[in-house]
């Protein structure tokens, strides 16, 4: 009852001091939500505009017209395009979650000779981006090609395996971290139990991880969903190009770039990457909150 008393005896607080002490917060927020939203916006109009350029969609939504994501759809390989990037951004995300994982548990809970250099060797390989080594790379994958042509050129599983030959600067950093924050006492207690490596492994300390799985996988995903210069070098065919290939082709050409078409495009490749956040984001942030109670 006194709760209830000291609840309703409280001053509200006037306007002017919730604008002095919080308003001015929201105003903040909503300015730099406008800010960020504002060119998705544009680019859904543009992609709703007949007139096949960028700059008919200055009045947002003026006019609205289907034509640019029927030409897509009659006229583009793009849904083509759009299952290659998935496979291969599936493939790609789920082997960097993985190898990343096992070389942050190996690094975390083995003491061997070399560890401190290797960990040190994975932190200067990781600052030279892999896209330094693309004449390699093309010469790798023809030569290998002649001999196992599952590995080369116009080869998904090709670009996988390039792809995951770079997974483990950054993850396996990101993890070992994270793997750190992990009792050992955990892996003794299994011991005692009888438990394996490979047990404790899949079994404890996976679960215990889930957060920054998911949070490499997601970030693995969009970097490979949206990679251009490696793929368009392994993938030189028109029906093994990815969807950011087949995107920049659109609006390679100056004289025949069709804008419009170019924005439904961008758009329908939007939705998996959105899907994929909104469905890790339950379990990132679910873990974590978890994470901070086990004690």
């Amino acid at each position: 009852m006194s709760t209830l008393t000291a609840a309703h005896s409280e001053p509200k607080l006037s306007f002017r001091r919730w604008a002095r002490e919080l308003g001015w917060r929201h105003l903040i927020g909503v300015i730099f939500v406008i800010y960020a939203a504002f060119p998705l916006v544009y680019l859904v109009s543009a992609s709703l505009s007949s007139g096949g350029t960028l700059t008919g969609s200055n009045e947002l939504f003026s006019s609205v017209s289907g034509s640019n994501y029927s030409t897509l759809n009659g006229s583009t390989l793009f849904w083509t395009w759009l299952g290659n990037s998935l496979i291969i951004s599936i493939c790609s995300s789920v082997g960097a979650m993985l190898l990343g994982a096992a070389a942050a548990y190996a690094f975390s809970r083995f003491r061997f000779k070399g560890r401190r250099s290797s960990l040190t060797g994975l932190l200067i390989i990781q600052m030279f981006p892999q896209m330094l080594a693309f004449v390699a790379i093309f010469l790798l994958l023809l030569g290998l090609g002649q001999v196992f042509p599952v590995l080369g050129l116009n080869s998904k599983l090709a670009l996988i395996a390039v792809y995951l030959g770079g997974a483990l600067g950054s993850n396996t950093f990101l993890m070992y971290g994270f793997f750190n924050t992990i009792p050992r006492e955990l892996d003794e207690a299994a011991k005692i139990d009888g438990a394996t490596h490979a047990q404790i492994y899949w079994t404890i300390i996976l679960r215990l991880v889930a957060p920054i799985l998911a949070v490499v996988t997601l970030l693995a995903f969009i970097s490979t969903f949206g990679e251009f210069i490696v793929a368009r070098i392994v993938l030189p065919a028109e029906r093994s190009w990815t969807v950011a290939i087949g995107l920049y082709s659109m609006v390679s050409d100056q004289l025949a770039a069709n804008w419009g078409v170019f924005a439904a495009g961008a758009v329908i490749a939007a939705l998996p990457v959105l899907v994929l956040f909104l469905f890790l984001q339950k379990y990132i942030v679910g873990g974590l909150t978890a994470g901070s109670v086990k004690g």
